[in-house]
């Protein structure tokens, strides 16, 4: 069962295949590319332990033979220490322009290898082998490249598109389950940003889903993938259409600042609040009808996801504090903060004129309903 998805930018098109046991033919499908016989690849701890001998395995298949840099997980990676790091041994490694280096990880992984081959001699080859449901379905597709700073998330980067993505979805059995639901908070966010049959579908595949069901996963990937490839095609370096991607992270972004871009709260888990709290602002100022965070509240609920600002222990800012925090947001133009807001499930916009006062008062809101 494989399933592909072109990205069809012209002169920079490559190919998503989706699907399982992708690790084990990955040497048949990078090899085309050309390079040297020796890849580089960068991984973390993690994955290494459960997936890297698949991999080289894979690779062998092809008489593709491969060096690994190994680094720490977690968000901190996304730093520039790690970016040097990264950099440096690639030099080591003598890589060459029409070199293939791999990007075999979860988001942290895919994002910072992709910044450090846009980089590197103004640019290399880069495969991206994504290992969590948030990168397959996100991260990995589009080019966004980049690391974190202290003022905020992604605010260093650079537009690289990969050659390949493969998408192994047997490798999300090793997942534990939050990082799989905060994976799928991205899942979610494509069905209430402009599909409202594929959120009709989750409400009822979502559950067979996270059990394991391949065909489900197959299919919710590359329904994802399938629509982020689209916008991307339209508007690549996020001047219009793409920004529709950011539902739900101007109050992602905020609180993953809150919280020091720790373990309190993964992306993912904050993408589904920040969902949560963005439809909740479209019916507080009349743009969608009530109904509609309520049923996006109770399918993210019946999949034991975290909804509101309640489910993020530990002390967070004052409203204030928190609308402070999105001020570093990327989507901040002329000093004035833009949201992604809906008319409805799967009528996602983009929103200028947003009054200060019912982003306060949603948050307010939120915050007294922690207790």
């Amino acid at each position: 069962m494989l399933e592909t998805v072109r990205v069809d930018l012209p002169g920079r098109a490559y190919d998503v295949c989706i699907g399982p046991g992708l690790l084990q033919t990955a040497g048949e499908r990078i090899a085309p590319l050309g390079g040297r016989k020796k890849l580089c690849v960068v991984t973390d701890h993690t994955v290494a332990a459960l997936h890297l001998d698949t991999l080289r395995d894979g690779l062998g298949a092809a008489g593709l033979d491969m060096e690994v840099l190994e680094l720490p997980p977690g968000e901190g990676t996304k730093s520039w220490p790690f970016l040097s790091q990264t950099v440096e041994w690639l030099l080591d490694q003598k890589v060459e322009r029409g070199d293939i280096v791999i990007a075999f990880g979860g988001g942290v992984i895919g994002d910072l290898v992709g910044f450090a081959a846009a980089i590197l001699r103004r640019g290399v080859r880069f495969v991206q082998i994504p290992t969590s449901l948030l990168a397959q379905v996100d991260s990995s597709v589009g080019g966004k490249t980049g690391i974190n700073a202290p003022q905020g998330k992604n605010l260093i980067g650079a537009f690289h598109q990969p050659s390949l993505v493969l998408a192994d979805t047997s490798v999300l059995n090793t997942m534990t389950a939050r990082d799989f639901l905060a994976g799928y908070g991205e899942v979610v966010k494509y069905g209430l940003l402009g599909a409202a049959d594929f959120f009709e579908w989750l409400e009822v595949q979502g559950p067979a889903l996270a059990a394991g069901d391949v065909t489900a996963r197959v299919e919710a990937v590359r329904k994802s993938v399938q629509m982020k490839a689209d916008i991307v095609v339209r508007d690549e370096t996020e001047q219009g259409d793409r920004a529709l991607l950011n539902l739900g992270h101007t109050f992602c972004h905020a609180l993953e600042a809150a919280t020091g871009y720790s373990d309190r709260l993964m992306h993912g888990e904050g993408v589904s609040i920040g969902c949560a709290l963005a439809f909740e602002l479209s019916a507080r100022i009349g743009l969608c009808a009530q109904e509609d965070p309520s049923r996006v509240r109770a399918h993210l609920k019946a999949m034991g996801m975290k909804t509101d600002l309640a489910d993020i222990e530990g002390e967070l800012p004052d409203a204030r504090g928190l609308l402070d925090l999105m001020g570093q947001d990327k989507k901040v133009i002329k000093g004035r903060l833009n949201f992604v807001l809906a008319r409805g499930i799967g009528k996602a916009f983009v929103a200028s004129e947003v009054p200060e006062n019912a982003v306060l008062k949603t948050l307010s809101d939120a915050l007294a309903a922690r207790g």
